[in-house]
């Protein structure tokens, strides 16, 4: 299997002070055996706690908001930044059944995916596909929804602590086609070139050498290069990949949009534009779903100040 490997148990795992991390597993994977409509209340409740609680993220939410928003009122920001805060709930209810859900649970929430002949018209080429999303609360519940119709791998950071790094690879191992490390370009290449399909999400300020400032919302935002040289070096497609939850329990609605067109081009600026655009026209479809409590515009140009 390309990418990571499936991690084995060691009795260092065991150690006293792994306990605490052993417990947070165990709470996940009972979250994930409730039913689908009380795991969303559950996470409903969560979020007004979320929402009411002072904190940090607050801050963080808002300015994002205040920035990208800027044609909004003020008390049409408050609104959006309350039900996006709200929204956190439902996200760590999402998070663990996307991880440790059964399949049968998985299979059923409904779920409609649009668009997947742009996904077929690659495949047909020979070609890879990247899908391109962006960081939605449930990004990872709907990358194991679409895994359950096609095969896809994915990207991602090691986690910090060992126990959940060793409990969720081995869960997204059981789903994905594979697993790659954010820093493994050439297995990722090779992937890519053998014609498999990979999502992964861009939209994160990764203090990274590779990265060019580009518009997000019209803000300057410090953007990495990666869609750009891994659809390069590999000859794949890129395909938008977006998601949104919608009301009452009503599932997801999952649309593989058309190939980003001149994606590669020769400008790698150009192109990291172009997924730019790409998921603010995500996130303009479902912006209280999005993860605006992330610092965005940490790293700013030249002479800017800071925002946070």
């Amino acid at each position: 299997m390309p990418g990571k490997t499936r991690p084995t148990f060691t009795s260092s795992l065991l150690a006293p002070r792994h306990w605490p991390a052993w417990l947070g597993v165990a709470v996940i994977w009972l979250i994930a055996r409730l039913p689908y409509p009380a795991l969303l209340h559950v996470g409903r409740v969560l979020g007004t706690l979320v929402q009411r609680v002072p904190s940090p993220r607050r801050h963080i939410a808002k300015t994002n908001i205040a920035l990208c928003f800027p044609e909004l009122e003020p008390p049409a920001q408050a609104a959006l930044v309350d039900s996006n805060l709200r929204d956190i709930g439902l996200m760590m209810m999402e998070f663990a059944l996307g991880w440790m859900g059964s399949d049968r649970a998985l299979e059923r929430i409904p779920t409609r995916i649009d668009g997947l002949q742009h996904l077929q018209a690659a495949r047909a080429q020979g070609r890879g596909v990247l899908l391109v999303g962006g960081h939605f609360s449930h990004l990872e519940l709907c990358a194991r929804l679409i895994s359950q119709r096609i095969p896809i791998a994915g990207m991602y950071r090691k986690m910090d602590s060992t126990v959940f790094e060793w409990a969720v690879l081995r869960a997204r191992l059981d789903y994905a086609a594979a697993m790659f490390d954010k820093d493994d370009i050439r297995g990722t290449v090779k992937y890519l070139r053998g014609g498999g399909t990979l999502w992964y999400a861009p939209d994160q300020d990764m203090r990274s050498k590779d990265s060019v400032f580009v518009p997000f919302f019209g803000v300057p935002a410090a953007t990495i290069t990666a869609t750009h040289h891994l659809a390069r070096m590999s000859g794949a497609v890129v395909i938008p990949f977006s998601h949104r939850r919608l009301s009452n329990a009503g599932g997801y609605v999952i649309q593989l949009g058309e190939p980003l067109e001149n994606v590669p081009s020769t400008d790698a600026t150009i192109d990291t534009a172009h997924v730019n655009r790409s998921i603010e026209a995500m996130v303009r479809a479902a912006p209280e779903q999005y993860l605006w409590v992330h610092k965005r515009f940490k790293t700013r140009p030249p002479g800017q100040p800071q925002v946070y």
